[in-house]
């Protein structure tokens, strides 16, 4: 078992949620870093600062559902706020893949 083990009610904590991406561009200066816009249903819209530029084109982002942390503190990345986290696995190549979900869900649909 891991040492890293948690309780169910800090788990609970976490307030995972199904955003939608409206929109997606790089952030000047940097060759990592993006900046998405993401909906959040009743939570509304989210900057969200990913550093996925490496792997993903931001116009292949626009329309993904993904998997939001949506009660992160908000941090800055050059000067930009991000609102929040994606999830992403990464492949055996130490490539991330983003999470997304089964078929289409309302925006800011909570994960159980």
């Amino acid at each position: 078992m891991s040492s890293n083990v948690i309780s169910i009610d800090e788990f609970m904590k976490c307030d995972l949620r199904v955003g939608v991406v409206k929109s997606a561009e790089k952030i000047p200066g940097s060759t990592k870093l993006l900046k998405l816009i993401v909906d959040l249903g009743e939570l509304g819209e989210r900057q969200i600062i990913a550093g996925l530029a490496l792997w993903y084109k931001p116009e292949d982002l626009v329309g993904k559902y993904i998997i939001v942390v949506a009660n992160l503190a908000p941090k800055r990345f050059r000067g930009y706020i991000s609102q929040g986290m994606l999830l992403a696995a990464e492949d055996e190549n130490g490539v991330p893949v983003l999470l997304t979900v089964e078929r289409p869900v309302k925006p800011g649909a909570k994960v159980h």
